[in-house]
């Protein structure tokens, strides 16, 4: 089972989220948080696998809550769900140590499968905000964005495997459905994106996706 915590501080929002997280199988629902504060002392509380953290909350926001709970529960993985659109949120959470930023206006089914996949060790984001970490990661890394990579130096550089992985690593696939619409399993496809993450010089799967989408490897596909 995986355990889930909530954070947010809109009542409503929260109640509703609660009641699809305890419906969810292979999911435990261990509790919810009004604000980033609460959400840090009931973290160090249950323990949970997962938790769901807004962005903007009185007392403690969710990127403070967040830089908090990853330095003192480094197992306990966090999905942003906010409404903000805002690209230094977006870019201050992932810094912080979120896994992965989806917007409320996801289903409930994009929410579970983003919890489970968060739990399983990927990352999640949420398409309408790919092109803003594109930005937010070429403005905090000119020596990659003076870099200018062609197609070719891509060619030369990564393996097609290499390549086939990342672009579907960028589309939002987890190593599960990577490995399916590839035929090879999830371990293989772990490695093949650890060896491009090593030969581009980035860590991190959402990075890997940014510099991806960067530099046109999704374009024409």
């Amino acid at each position: 089972m995986i355990r889930v915590l909530l954070s947010d501080d809109h009542n409503l929002f929260r109640e509703g989220i609660s009641r699809i997280l305890r419906d969810a199988p292979g999911i435990e629902f261990v509790g919810d948080a009004h604000n980033g504060k609460e959400a840090l002392d009931l973290a160090i509380k249950h323990k949970p696998d997962v938790i769901l953290m807004d962005v903007h909350m009185p007392v403690m926001d969710g990127i403070e809550a967040t830089q908090k709970i990853c330095a003192l529960l480094p197992d306990t993985k966090i999905l942003m769900l906010t409404i903000s659109e805002n690209d230094d949120d977006l870019f201050n959470a992932l810094r912080a140590g979120a896994r992965g930023y989806l917007l409320k206006n996801t289903t409930s089914a994009n929410l579970i499968e983003g919890v489970h996949r968060i739990a399983n060790g990927d990352s999640i984001l949420n398409p309408a905000m790919a092109a803003k970490l594109v930005d937010a990661f070429t403005a905090t890394n000119p020596e990659h964005a003076e870099a200018g990579l062609s197609l070719m130096d891509i060619d030369n550089t990564l393996t097609h495997r290499e390549q086939e992985v990342l672009k579907l690593v960028a589309r939002g696939l987890s190593n599960k459905e990577v490995g399916r619409e590839l035929c090879i399993s999830p371990h293989t496809v772990k490695s093949h994106l650890s060896n491009a993450m090593e030969k581009m010089g980035i860590n991190g799967r959402v990075e890997a996706a940014a510099w991806a989408i960067r530099h046109g490897m999704l374009n024409g596909t």
